[in-house]
């Protein structure tokens, strides 16, 4: 079993948008219609050892693929992207969805965890986490 201190590193960067989407379920009541929400994006990165220059990850990295991603979904419908089409357009399903990207955006990640958490307000988050694999 894995704990968390097999991967004492950790790297967090973040991101703040604003995004507006509208859920698809049977009676979502007021969350049924268009609204936005300033969603925080965290990528929480963990791992069990340093590179040859001390990074976990190279920060800057992450921050371009996170640059990608906030333009990508700044000022947009999420029910409108292809990734959303047909599925109720959940923070949690947005945190795998974001997940998913940074993943494929990420050139050979070495062994870690990823965690995307996802905040559509200041009370409330979720979050999705993956085993990444060279």
């Amino acid at each position: 079993m894995t704990t968390a201190i097999d991967r004492p590193y950790e790297l967090t960067v973040t991101r703040e948008f604003i995004a507006q989407h509208f859920l698809t379920v049977p009676d979502p009541g007021p969350e049924g219609e268009i609204h936005s929400h300033q969603f925080v994006v965290e990528a929480r990165f963990a791992g069990p050892s340093l590179d040859e220059y001390g990074y976990l990850l190279d920060i800057d990295d992450v921050n371009a693929v996170l640059d990608d991603l906030e333009e990508r979904y700044r000022d947009t419908l999420l029910n409108e992207l292809p990734e959303f089409e047909g599925s109720n357009p959940s923070v949690e399903r947005f945190a795998r969805l974001f997940g998913d990207r940074v993943e494929t955006a990420l050139d050979d990640p070495a062994s870690m965890e990823l965690t995307v958490r996802i905040w559509e307000d200041e009370s409330a988050w979720a979050s999705h986490r993956r085993l990444l694999d060279d």
